[in-house]
């Protein structure tokens, strides 16, 4: 089983890895996309309101345009420890052990697909951007980064916001959805908490030692862990929480 995740708006800073080195990044056939989106966004940083409308930044966030512009010089750092935020506080992917820490990837905007381990530098670049002579990053991921998704030998539980699930499907995929309940038995769309909700389900499935091979066994480990969790479809699943 592969539990891929959204990345975060936020990262860390620095890291004590070399400079990036994308032949050590994990799902080499994405590397001539990755070359080029990093060529364009250290480019695109020489440009300041350039990058500010690209990137959708104001100018409180210029320091994000300066970590583009040193992506192929500024230290790395396993992806797991580069992404923050509300879903990575909850996965706390430091506890976690190494075997749990290999089966998370993240889908990202600027390098496609990375495991938890690979080494990255911090950037800014986000599935909504657009960056000058290109339609949506979809246009660009979907022919090389959808064959990769298709290709994977795990079954896949896919935490993909939105933005990032459209870059490219992964197909036959367990998907989760969070809802609230009140006590009267209606149901509404969790929003912003979902991303918590979602980061301990990813802890909960990298960190069993069984190995789902569909969503039913994905709805098992997680009904187990004494979460509430419905079967909606084939492969989607809803997590219901108390309002």
């Amino acid at each position: 089983m592969l539990v891929v995740l959204p990345p975060s708006e936020t990262k860390a800073t620095g890291g004590r890895g070399p400079a990036l080195d994308l032949d050590a990044l994990s799902f080499p056939a994405l590397n001539p996309v990755r070359h080029e989106l990093v060529d364009e966004v250290v480019a695109l940083a020489e440009d300041v309101p350039g990058s500010r409308a690209a990137l959708g930044v104001s100018e409180r966030q210029d320091d994000e345009i300066g970590r583009n512009a040193s992506l192929w010089t500024s230290p790395t750092a396993p992806a797991l420890r580069r992404y923050t935020g509300v879903l990575y506080d909850a996965l706390d992917a430091r506890s976690l052990t190494t075997a749990a820490r290999r089966r998370i990837a993240v889908c990202s905007a600027l390098f496609g697909l990375v495991m938890g381990t690979d080494p990255i530098p911090a950037y800014r670049l986000s599935s909504g951007s657009t960056l000058p002579g290109r339609g949506g990053l979809r246009t660009v991921w979907r022919p090389v980064l959808g064959p990769v998704l298709a290709g994977l030998d795990d079954h896949v539980v896919d935490l993909r916001s939105g933005g990032y699930a459209a870059l490219a499907p992964a197909a036959g995929a367990t998907t989760l959805d969070v809802v609230s309940e009140a006590p009267d038995g209606s149901r509404t769309t969790v929003s912003h908490a979902n991303k918590s909700f979602k980061g301990h389900a990813a802890r909960l499935l990298a960190s069993t030692r069984r190995r789902p091979k569909d969503t039913a066994g994905v709805l098992a480990v997680l009904a187990d862990a004494g979460l509430r969790v419905e079967r909606a479809d084939a492969t989607s699943l809803v997590l219901v929480v108390p309002r």
